[in-house]
């Protein structure tokens, strides 16, 4: 959950609960936008991800299903660095997984690596024209894009920077133009 502020690094300095203050404590310091621009344009496109209309889909009862049953309809895929291999153990430090969205209209490919050195991750299926739409361990200019402007990629496996999450997005026909 984000709370105002969050996407600037805004601190109440431990304080959850600033409600009647009128201090330093509550009050927004303006200069955190221009300061943290990076971190606010991150969150900024991870919000128009969210509310795109091919990834809500509105009339079809989502709403009403519980995690586990929203889970149990979707199209997903568990990997490791390698395909279809997950690390389940406790020893693991990096997981992926393949998202079909529910309409069909998109495909994600996540690949979450915990470990403190670089991990070179297996992609899926060549014929799939991936574009790289967010990598952690870039800097704030490269870190995420839009879909449409996300950089394609060529190549069959992907490095993922020590503790990072990358994604990977493919809409299809809709991308090639």
């Amino acid at each position: 959950m984000l709370l105002m502020g969050d996407e600037v690094r805004r601190t109440q300095r431990g304080n959850n609960n600033a409600y009647c203050q009128h201090s330093e404590t509550s009050w927004f310091d303006w200069s955190l936008c221009d300061r943290n621009a990076g971190l606010r344009r991150f969150v900024k496109l991870m919000i128009a991800f969210r509310t795109r209309r091919d990834v809500v889909i509105e009339g079809a009862g989502l709403a009403r299903l519980t995690l586990n049953q929203l889970l149990t309809r979707a199209r997903l895929t568990w990997h490791g660095i390698a395909l279809n291999s997950p690390d389940w153990s406790d020893d693991s430090h990096s997981i992926a997984f393949t998202l079909e969205s529910l309409l069909e209209t998109f495909t994600i490919h996540a690949m979450l690596s915990a470990y403190w050195e670089p991990l070179s991750f297996e992609l899926p299926r060549a014929d799939r024209h991936w574009r790289r739409w967010v990598d952690t361990s870039l800097a704030p200019a490269e870190d995420i894009f839009a879909w449409e402007q996300a950089p394609v990629l060529s190549q069959s496996r992907y490095t993922v920077g020590p503790r990072s999450v990358v994604f990977l997005v493919d809409k299809g026909d809709q991308f090639r133009h």
